[in-house]
């Protein structure tokens, strides 16, 4: 089945502001304010579906099944919206994805971007319709006042230019609680990618959240690796390094894990304690992995700023230099 590819944004393009997990209310207007003027300043009018509000608020910190499920609807269907940006993550993303109508989507497709617990709706569009989906900024994301630069940067090469991006590694990263002082960050240097086995590989991108993307297996949900693969994958600080390897370890026995030849790993969080050291040992006792490249520490999870990745798109790596298009 041939790809579909979304159509870049241009000025005076509409976009459309979802929560397909936790609510709108978890944002700050600060953060809105901030995001949504930076949406703006690209020429793009910002709008939120009916039922993304402060009063769709739950005892999970979200909204019905129906309402959600409503709102991705209405943003496919409008054809004046060009591109959907997801609130926020959450946990409960996977409660929506039998319920959503895969036929609408295609015949409407458009740029679907958001991260974390979104990986499952984001893998179940690629599953039923081969569109491009985008691992990339929350809209939430994009209302950081300082440190957004290189995310901001990098989500224009992808969403609004010709979706080819050379890597470079950002210059300082940042895994502090932004949101509750936008005035007070504390930032690092970033020491580069991490090159755990070194080589070169190149083919399609598949992958997201990791413990979010397991939750997929077995189901019809999940775009099955059938060509050569590269494999992003990142994970929160509520992942310890034994936690990490044995959600790898279940996906490398699945049977379509042979056509992954390389693996690109999102930075950690610290509060997830994993180290190169640690990373490497267990990445070097899996023998399915032995013989491919796989590198770590790349700009995109749970920390800042993050890099915006086309899921179906196309990846090459050599020697750690890593190359996207989408």
């Amino acid at each position: 089945m041939t790809n579909i590819i979304p159509q870049k944004l241009k000025k005076g393009d509409k976009v459309m502001i979802l929560a397909p997990a936790r609510g709108l209310k978890i944002i700050g207007q600060d953060v809105r304010q901030i995001a949504t003027d930076r949406l703006n300043s690209l020429g793009l009018e910002v709008v939120f579906a009916p039922n993304t509000t402060d009063e769709n608020w739950d005892y999970m910190g979200s909204s019905s099944i129906e309402k959600r499920v409503e709102d991705i609807h209405t943003a496919f269907k409008d054809k004046s919206i060009k591109a959907i940006f997801t609130v926020i993550g959450g946990f409960n993303s996977n409660q929506l994805l039998k319920y959503l109508d895969y036929d609408l989507i295609k015949q409407n497709p458009k740029i679907f971007c958001g991260f974390s617990d979104i990986t499952a709706i984001s893998n179940a569009i690629r599953a039923k319709t081969n569109m491009i989906v985008y691992y990339g900024p929350h809209y939430s994301t994009l209302g950081m006042k300082l440190g957004c630069d290189y995310t901001f940067e990098h989500m224009i090469k992808m969403l609004m230019d010709n979706g080819e991006d050379n890597i470079e590694p950002s210059q300082i990263w940042s895994d502090d609680l932004w949101f509750l002082n936008q005035d007070k960050r504390e930032f690092e240097a970033n020491e580069g990618h991490w090159i755990i086995n070194d080589g070169s590989a190149e083919g399609i991108i598949e992958g997201g959240n990791l413990c979010t993307y397991n939750l997929l297996l077995g189901t019809s949900f999940r775009h099955s690796f059938k060509e050569d693969t590269i494999l992003f994958i990142e994970d929160t600080e509520a992942t310890p390094l034994q936690d990490f390897e044995r959600d790898l370890q279940a996906l490398i026995y699945q049977e379509d894990f042979k056509y992954v030849k390389a693996i690109v790993i999102g930075r950690f969080q610290k509060g997830s304690k994993i180290t190169k050291e640690g990373l490497e040992f267990v990445i070097h006792t899996k023998k399915e992995l032995k013989d491919i490249p796989v590198i770590a520490n790349v700009d995109f999870g749970h920390t800042s700023p993050i890099l915006t990745i086309p899921l179906g798109g196309y990846a090459r790596l050599q020697n750690g230099r890593l190359i996207i298009k989408g």
